[in-house]
């Protein structure tokens, strides 16, 4: 894997340096190079699109060392060993994460273990850890945060016109983190995780700590209680939002896929040192990553010093890996409430027991008679996994 050892943070490139080390970084990462621009030469495996992500990885890996070194023998303490597990007793909780607690630790913990880098969200957030009852043990975590603003999936599958969205994507958040940690893993737990997003107790918490407060950017106060969730499969086709539903009030569908087109290549040193060519070309986007600048900061930054450096920006951009859309309504009105033509939500949020009972049947306790894969998984190969993979 391409790794440039510190020099982007160290030094200013020239513009043919860092055309070479852009076009350097997609070779190694498994794309291939036409008159037309960059793609993936073969076919587009879960295992392919894990590897296109590897590098930034264990750039986050690497950053993140220290921390794990230092409270690795505090948090893995907080995950289950297959001997903790009765399949047939687990009873999930929500954990509302809280910053600067053990619970984000925990979170951040949680998901270096992950083959795919996970993103820190933006604007509106809630962050969820989902222990297990039966031994306090850590099931798995998600998040939720502010949606893009584009998402043309979601925006025909709603009806939305422009002025739509804009007066009312407010009702809507997106999922950026959702996942089970092993053994829970290997017993479907991640289905568990994903429908306990539509639970009254997530329901709660975002009228809690939202409702009434003033909006960045607009500056009015949001009134705006939440009728959708969206969310984007990881590797392509997902397995996990896949037929997940609970009868007569929970549904994950399936709305679409994304264009294949944006950043997530150019992650970690090769972003950086694009952003560090508009610095120092006293562009604005080079420092506009704050609060209230919208999500696609990042595009933003990619496009303009890939084009300043006089590459087609669509040449890089469009990856071509698509991701499946799904979307989770929360309500039994949540279209007439998007397109302006109700107010009054109904909601169809279900309790932590009700979701975790339905998953335990439905999931978790089949699996378990089959797959016993979970019993053996020992705790400690957490953190072993995590520094063994940092170079």
């Amino acid at each position: 894997m391409a790794h440039f050892g510190g020099a982007v943070a160290n030094e200013v490139l020239d513009r043919e340096s860092i055309r070479a080390a852009v076009h350097a970084h997609l070779l190694d990462i498994g794309f291939a190079k036409t008159a037309n621009g960059y793609f993936i030469d073969g076919d587009l495996t879960k295992q392919r699109i894990r590897n296109i992500h590897e590098a930034h990885r264990l750039g986050v890996l690497r950053k993140n060392r220290e921390f794990v070194e230092e409270h690795k023998d505090t948090l893995e303490g907080h995950f289950a060993s297959g001997c903790d597990i009765d399949p047939s007793r687990i009873d999930a909780q929500l954990v509302e994460v809280k910053a600067n607690t053990l619970e984000s630790q925990l979170f951040r913990f949680a998901t270096l273990s992950w083959s795919i880098p996970v993103s820190q969200g933006f604007g509106r957030r809630l962050r969820f850890l989902v222990r297990d009852r039966q031994n306090g043990r850590l099931i798995g975590l998600f998040a939720i945060g502010d949606p893009v603003f584009n998402l043309t999936a979601r925006d025909e599958w709603v009806g939305w016109s422009h002025e739509d969205r804009r007066n009312r994507l407010v009702h809507v958040m997106d999922a950026y983190v959702v996942g089970a940690v092993p053994p829970y893993s290997y017993l479907i737990g991640g289905k568990l995780i994903a429908a306990l997003m539509a639970s009254t107790k997530v329901k709660r918490a975002y009228e809690r700590k939202y409702l009434g407060r003033t909006a960045v950017i607009s500056g009015k106060a949001n009134r705006a209680r939440l009728v959708l969730l969206t969310t984007t499969s990881a590797l392509g086709r997902s397995s996990l939002y896949n037929r997940l539903t609970i009868p007569g009030k929970i549904r994950f569908e399936r709305i679409g896929t994304t264009k294949g087109f944006g950043h997530f290549h150019l992650s970690g040193e090769v972003f950086e040192m694009l952003r560090l060519h508009l610095e120092r070309e006293g562009h604005p986007y080079a420092s506009g990553h704050r609060f209230g600048m919208g999500p696609n900061w990042k595009l933003r930054v990619a496009r303009a010093a890939l084009e300043d450096l006089g590459i087609q920006a669509n040449e890089v951009l469009k990856h071509g890996i698509a991701r499946e859309v799904f979307a989770v309504p929360l309500a039994t009105n949540w279209q007439k409430i998007l397109l302006g033509k109700n107010i009054r939500v109904r909601s169809t949020a279900l309790p932590v027991g009700e979701i975790s009972e339905y998953c335990l049947n439905r999931w978790i306790v089949p699996r378990a008679e089959w797959d016993t894969r979970f019993a053996s998984f020992s705790r400690t190969e957490i953190a072993k996994s995590i520094l063994n993979e940092q170079v």
